[in-house]
């Protein structure tokens, strides 16, 4: 990583999505100790995580959201308004191009994570988006990331890569090295000299957000 690079960590989740207890301090903390400087915080379809955190450290927080489509998750970065889960992949970009936010596709062929994808909705969002997950390290199959990264190339989409983290442990073990940026305009334009490092996580990774579906489910009996 050249000096004039930051690492950035696109694609992870704390304690207000439904499969995550990870708290909005830990994983800022994490990313300090990781040497993550800018970390986009994606819970499924809220920004309350990513606007506590930001709150919290602005100068490392970008605010995202993984946002459920009727076939598949789009995530967003540098939103000013939460999308809700449910509506047609074209209508969540439109919402998105009228904030500005950057607009990328999260792990668009692994069908053990909700994707439905249909190959002709894909093919009609490619000139509508900024980039697409090549990498997503929860994927369970290598297979899954190849099909994305031939997508991309077969579009000349940018590639973009994210741990999915839902727990400290995840952090950091899919980033890319780019110059630094603050907006989506200036990702934009630092993606064209970005560096990926990735790792895939182990199978086991998935039973953390087993566990967390149940504690919250208990919780919510509970009261």
């Amino acid at each position: 990583m050249s000096p004039a690079s930051i690492k950035a960590e696109f694609h992870c989740h704390t304690r207000y999505s439904p499969d995550s207890l990870m708290s909005v301090e830990a994983l800022l903390s994490a990313c300090r100790k990781k040497g993550i400087s800018k970390v986009a915080v994606t819970d499924h379809n809220s920004l309350q995580g990513a606007l506590e955190a930001r709150a919290m450290a602005p100068e490392l927080v970008i605010v995202g959201e993984e946002i459920m489509t009727t076939e598949g998750e789009i995530l967003g970065y540098f939103l000013t308004e939460e999308i809700p889960a449910g509506l047609q992949p074209m209508e969540v970009v439109r919402r998105l191009r009228e904030q500005g936010a950057f607009i990328s596709v999260a792990h668009p062929f692994d069908p053990y994570r909700g994707s439905r994808w249909q190959k002709a909705t894909l093919e009609a969002l490619a000139p509508h988006l900024d980039g697409i997950e090549v990498f997503n390290s929860r994927c369970v199959e290598s297979a899954f990331n190849q099909q994305a990264l031939a997508f991309a190339q077969e579009f000349a989409l940018p590639q973009m890569v994210g741990s999915d983290a839902h727990s400290t442990t995840e952090l950091g073990r899919a980033v890319l090295s780019l110059p630094d940026f603050n907006s989506a305009q200036e990702l934009r334009a630092a993606l064209q000299s970005s560096e990926q490092k990735t790792r895939r996580s182990t199978k086991m990774v998935h039973l953390i957000s087993t566990w967390a579906k149940l504690v919250k489910s208990i919780g919510i009996a509970a009261e």
